[in-house]
C-alpha cells in the first residue's frame, strides 16, 4: 500500500492550496480517508475525514468553513482544498486510510509520507 501526498508549499495568509493523495495497492473505495497534520512540537491532529463513498465528511473545528475534503474513487485520490489559510495552519499534512472514517489517528492503518504546508503572515 502506498499513499502519495502532494501539493504542499509556501503560501501567504489568506491564500488557497489543494493537497492531493494518490493511493495504490488497496481497494480505495473500501477505505475511509483522512487528512491529519502535525506542527513542530505538537501532536498529530485530525484535519478532515471522508467516508468510503464520499457521502460523509467531518472536520476539526478550526478548519470548518475553510477546508473541504473530497475524493475521486475512479482516480484513487483524496483531496484537501484549503482556503483562507492562516499561519496556524502551518504543518506537515498526512493522508491516511482506514476501513472507516475515524477521527482518531491511531485507528488508521496506512499513512502517506506527508507534505509540508507553510503559511507566512
Amino acid at each position: 500500500v502506498q499513499l502519495q501526498a502532494s501539493g504542499g508549499g509556501v503560501v501567504q495568509t489568506g491564500d488557497s492550496l489543494r493537497l492531493s493523495c494518490a493511493a495504490s495497492g488497496l481497494t480505495f473505495s473500501r477505505y475511509g480517508m483522512g487528512w491529519f497534520r502535525q506542527a513542530p512540537g505538537k501532536e498529530r491532529e485530525l484535519v478532515a475525514v471522508i467516508s468510503r463513498t464520499g457521502g460523509n465528511t467531518d472536520y476539526t473545528d478550526s478548519v470548518k468553513g475553510r477546508f473541504t475534503i473530497s475524493r475521486d474513487n475512479a482516480k484513487n485520490t483524496v483531496y484537501l482544498q484549503m482556503r483562507s489559510l492562516k499561519p496556524e495552519d502551518t504543518a506537515v499534512y498526512y493522508c491516511a486510510a482506514a476501513p472507516y472514517y475515524y477521527r482518531a489517528a491511531g485507528q488508521y492503518d496506512y499513512w502517506g509520507q506527508g507534505t509540508l504546508v507553510t503559511v507566512s503572515s
